[in-house]
């Protein structure tokens, strides 16, 4: 078990703090964004400084909020030559951060189209190699999968949220199919990770920021693809189901 104390004390937010950690996300967010578009564009962006760019700013916006981690289970060696995504629940925007800082190896959030076309941010997010899937578009989607396929199998830890949306109240919602074709059309291996408390920080749909919340990162066990095909999508969907059920428990860290 991995403690990352970053709260001495849990209390709301008051209103200017609130602008504060709003304002405070937004300057980080761009300044790391404008970082990495400077560094491509003189060609001094590699992924080892994109990894380090995104622990920063993951750990800054924590501090921001004075969360409180602790990570609980075995972490697969992501460098073992395997392709793997993070299946992670998703009831707040900390869940990206928690997850960059509280798990190793160069993990790239599989996202929306629509963060591409957020200037500055979405430049940016295309220069540090976080993958999108157009399944609107067969020939953007064969693509956009090769493209995947690739970054995984030279060493990037996909991170995707089969929920698809934030959940209100930190329950499980109920899942998508698009990370679940991805994964078997690449045999990945699905990592399950349940985060606890973290609904508490930020919850979904609202404006309340609750600081000192304590975070509690689970790890499950790692589901092999390799050699199953789309016959057996429903049944990795239930397994991977039934394992984050049991790592989020009620939802609540401790």
């Amino acid at each position: 078990m991995k403690r990352l104390n970053l709260s001495p004390l849990t209390e709301p937010a008051t209103l200017l703090r609130r602008a504060a950690v709003v304002l405070g996300s937004v300057g980080l967010t761009a300044l790391y964004s404008l970082l990495v578009l400077l560094r491509a564009l003189f060609g001094k962006l590699d992924r080892r400084i994109v990894d380090k760019y995104c622990r920063e700013w993951s750990t800054a916006l924590l501090k921001l909020v004075r969360a409180s981690l602790t990570v609980r289970g075995e972490v697969p060696d992501f460098n073992d030559g395997r392709r793997y995504i993070i299946m992670s629940t998703h009831a707040s925007h900390y869940d990206i951060p928690v997850s960059f800082v509280s798990l190793p190896g160069s993990i790239r959030m599989l996202a929306k189209k629509e963060l591409f076309r957020i200037p500055l941010l979405g430049p940016a997010m295309a220069a540090a190699e976080f993958p999108s899937i157009d399944r609107s578009n067969r020939h953007n989607a064969l693509r956009d999968l090769d493209r995947a396929r690739a970054m995984m199998e030279s060493g990037i830890v996909l991170w995707a949220a089969p929920e698809g949306t934030r959940s209100p109240d930190g329950k499980l919602l109920p899942f998508k199919k698009g990370c679940f074709h991805l994964a078997l059309d690449t045999e990945a291996v699905i990592v399950p990770v349940a985060i606890r408390g973290i609904h508490q920080v930020l919850p979904a749909r609202s404006m309340r920021i609750n600081l000192g919340q304590p975070v509690d990162v689970r790890v499950g066990t790692p589901i092999d693809t390799a050699g199953k095909s789309k016959e057996d999508l429903a049944e990795v969907m239930e397994e991977v189901r039934k394992q984050l059920e049991g790592l989020l428990g009620d939802g609540e860290a401790g």
